[in-house]
């Protein structure tokens, strides 16, 4: 394989919904080029970037995954991400890492949720976006229908560059617009061979339609274009090549074309208009980094060889019997296998050993890599998603990827408990391959959390857990971290005595209860006079509370948000203590705490759902239901929806990204962050009451 400058590679993400046929087109186009030697398929499980078991046997991709192909003198790198939104944060990072996007459309099953996810995340970061309908050989194929789909849904901005000859059994060729010949392919031969013709009869209403709509488009992204078009002057092939390549830029035009995958029909042509349309990494814009490991100010990164080396890793995976694998695009520079690095972010050096490109699950090593280049390297000593590697002389900090926040939390158990350590340590190797993935203890519950983009989403991180590591674990609904306070002033003695054959226990004291303002916690004043107590004692009586305390009044949660005053008591010159105070004021909380009339508070979260205007009435009354509080609402007239926000209890959330996507077909979004606690409506502590009374009844027994 020789090197490529960085004006010879296209950086391609391939998006769209899953299975709309991205991941059959990746393999199609990689054949059809020759840099890969075999076709395979999804539905086998052979394809070229659908590798792990997880995604062979569940037959969606999962993981990012990698592939290139050589075309016209041109290295396209393809990024195959996966298009299910509970593994959106693969499909963010190869959109981080490419220059362009695929957009992929089942002929079929039209625009869904995951392409307008995808297809509005790539204009946000300003990419090229080219549309490419797949599946044209299947039945109920409709080139025209999707088309306007797309219009109507995605962009107005959308136009074909190709028309198909036939739909469905009978999809047999294409018509390029550009080009006005035809690709009448061989039947029964799936190289892609194709007999180049004038247009067929049978589509020439069809063509003459879309050639004027497509001429009239591109010239009008032009001033001198225009102005010959409306003379009634030729604009060539070329000419209007380069107009749209200028318009994609500007995100003025979306060029459209249809394919099958399985029969390598259109991939040719989608391999040649890549390389014409798209840009390569040298014309991308120049990214600003933080200079130093330290970041005090920035520097320009521009994609050439001259500059010192700068990269960043958008991916990691950690593979059997190899380790993690980085795989990094390269911003600027270029370097050689057996290069020193420095990774800027955890302020360390990095050989790179055995540097390699990803053709799928296969590694091709090579040399060198240059400026715009994708590449990968295993073992690694202290590098990860999301760092820079760069040069010690030059160090910087690239801008780091930005992955969607997780909405669905689960509480992890081993099956085993021998095995706690294995998974702890699985669970941050997992989060190291996908930092979509989130782990962490809450102290409050005594549990492991994870946290991901939904429910498919830690079903395979608990594969994974089982393949890569050999520990077999369980997921659960999360406990809630309730808590308890007072609404009441109180007093009350505590008092501890205990005699034994020779030196006893005494403490005595007297301490007042009363409430206080949300989220003061524990507040203890010291009002002895006269020395009752003595001070070395005082200390003692106040960690006796808040011990007691910790096991609350009602349900068994920590009791906050109260005031204490310790105002008398008395001790004993031989038998008082330290232990005997705090054992004092454990029993004065025990006396005083319930006279308070203690009652329960329940954490909330405030929650931000941005959901169509036809869904609004489902998402409010859902909330409704689960006791939530709305806060406001907000017209969004740019995504045609309403952003709600709402503050509902987190007790009422477990598993609500789930329920929220079946309401409204998937086209929601919603953010959540905790807001506080507030008192619990008495059915509902009560509930919370009793479930707490059985448990404590089962631990006893157990």
């Amino acid at each position: 394989m020789r090197e490529y400058q960085g004006s010879e590679i296209r950086n391609i993400a391939v998006v769209g919904h899953g299975g709309s046929g991205k991941t059959s087109l990746v393999d199609a186009l990689a054949f059809v080029s020759g840099s890969s030697k075999r076709h395979g398929t999804v539905g086998d499980g052979t394809s070229l970037t659908d590798t792990a078991p997880e995604e062979i046997e569940r037959g969606y991709s999962i993981n990012l995954g990698c592939a290139f192909a050589e075309w016209m003198d041109t290295k396209i790198n393809l990024l195959d991400t996966p298009g299910f939104l509970d593994f959106q944060g693969d499909a963010i990072a190869g959109l981080a890492a490419a220059d362009g996007a695929l957009c992929v459309v089942g002929a079929t099953a039209g625009v869904e949720v995951g392409t307008e996810r995808m297809f509005r995340e790539a204009v946000l970061r300003g990419d090229p976006v080219l549309f490419v309908v797949t599946m044209m050989d299947k039945e109920h194929a409709d080139f025209d229908g999707i088309y306007q789909q797309i219009k109507t849904r995605l962009s107005n901005k959308v136009i074909p560059i190709e028309v198909p000859v036939g739909q469905g059994a009978d999809f047999h060729g294409i018509v390029n617009l550009f080009d006005r010949r035809a690709h009448v392919y061989t039947r029964a031969v799936k190289t892609g061979a194709y007999e180049e013709t004038d247009v067929p009869a049978e589509v020439q209403g069809q063509f003459d339609k879309y050639y004027n709509e497509l001429i009239e488009t591109v010239a009008a992204t032009d001033d001198n274009l225009l102005e010959r078009y409306l003379n009634g002057e030729q604009i060539s092939r070329d000419e209007a090549i380069a107009a749209m390549k200028a318009a994609m830029k500007r995100m003025e035009l979306f060029p459209l074309f249809c394919v099958s995958s399985t029969h390598n029909y259109g991939t040719r042509a989608v391999l040649t208009h890549i390389v014409e349309l798209m840009p390569s990494a040298y014309e991308m814009e120049e990214i600003h980094a933080f200079k130093g490991a330290e970041g005090d100010h920035t520097v320009e990164i521009h994609a050439n060889d001259v500059d010192p080396f700068a990269a960043i890793v958008f991916k990691t995976q950690s593979e059997p019997h190899v380790g993690d694998v980085s795989i990094f695009r390269i911003l600027s520079g270029s370097v050689r296998t057996g290069d020193e690095l420095y990774n800027a972010t955890r302020d360390g050096a990095e050989k790179l050993n055995h540097l390699a490109v990803s053709q799928g699950k296969d590694r091709i090593e090579v040399q060198r890599l240059r400026a715009g280049d994708i590449g990968c390297v295993a073992k690694l000593r202290n590098t990860h998603t999301n760092d820079t590697l760069s040069t010690r002389a030059h160090p910087v900090r690239l801008p780091q990827i930005v992955f969607p926040d997780p909405l669905v939390q689960m509480a992890i158990h081993p099956v085993n408990r021998a095995d706690e350590e294995k998974v702890q340590q699985g669970l941050h190797r997992l989060h190291d391959e996908d930092p979509a993935f989130e782990t962490q203890w809450n102290a409050e519950t005594h549990e492991t959390l994870i946290s991901g983009l939904g429910e498919r989403h830690l079903e395979v991180a608990l594969s994974k857990l089982k393949r890569k590591f050999g520990v077999q674990a369980e997921l659960s609904k999360p406990k809630i971290a309730y808590r308890e306070t007072i609404r009441a002033r109180a007093e009350g003695q505590g008092r501890h005595k205990k005699q034994s054959g020779g030196r006893g226990q005494f403490g005595d004291c007297w301490v007042r209860f009363a409430p206080t303002q949300r989220g003061d916690g524990i507040r203890f004043e010291d009002r002895i006079v006269g020395g009752s107590i003595p001070s070395k004692f005082i200390p003692a009586v106040e960690k006796g509370i808040h011990e007691a305390a910790e096991r609350g009044v009602i349900a068994g949660y920590p009791l906050v948000d109260f005031q204490v005053e310790l105002y008398d008591g008395s001790y004993h010159t031989v038998d008082s203590n330290e232990m005997s105070f705090k054992m004092a004021g454990i029993q004065a909380f025990k006396a005083v705490a319930p006279k308070c009339r203690p009652v329960l508070l329940e954490p909330l979260d405030e929650v931000e759902i941005t959901t169509p205007d036809a869904s609004l009435g489902d998402v409010l009354g859902d909330l409704s239901s689960r006791r939530g509080q709305i806060l406001g609402t907000d017209v969004l007239a740019d995504v045609a929806g309403t952003r709600v926000r709402a503050l509902v209890p987190q007790s009422e959330l477990h598993l609500y990204a789930s329920a929220l996507q079946s309401m409204t077909h998937g086209r929601a979004t919603f953010r959540r962050h905790f807001r506080g606690y507030e008192e619990m409506p008495s059915d509902a502590a009560q509930r919370v009451v009793e479930e707490s009374q059985k448990t404590h009844t089962a631990e006893a027994a157990h």
